[in-house]
């Protein structure tokens, strides 16, 4: 494994163990302040539990070299709406708005194909 392909998974590995076990148990525990916070959001507490097992799943599938890509879009998707929440309350977005970023640059250095599809230009059609 050359060192590109380390360094994307490390940054992978780092991606989803934020999301799996800083940010999604949140949603399943409870604590003081935690219907004010998510009702700020426009979230009621009742959806959270959903949340958080939709973003443990996405995470995953990431992880997993098969649904790799999927994961990415489907990881992306999930960051777009906490930066449309976060942007609606006029709150910080900039994170997820990084970690959207990095979760592409981790897959493209762990499969080098994400990057040559982002950055080469299409073949020139035949023309007749």
């Amino acid at each position: 494994m050359n060192v590109k392909k380390i360094i994307g998974w490390v940054l992978s590995v780092l991606i989803a163990a934020m999301m799996i076990f800083l940010s999604a148990p949140g949603k399943f525990m409870d604590f003081e302040g935690k219907e004010e916070m998510f009702a700020k959001m426009g979230w009621g507490v009742e959806i959270m539990k959903t949340i958080g097992v939709i973003e443990i799943a996405v995470a995953i599938l990431y992880l997993i070299p098969r649904t790799a890509f999927v994961g990415a879009v489907l990881v992306t998707a999930y960051l777009g709406g906490a930066i449309s929440t976060h942007v609606r309350v006029s709150d910080q977005f900039i994170f997820p708005v990084i970690m959207g970023v990095l979760v592409w640059i981790a897959l493209g250095l762990r499969d080098g194909r994400v990057f040559t599809a982002a950055f080469t230009a299409p073949p020139k059609p035949i023309s007749d």
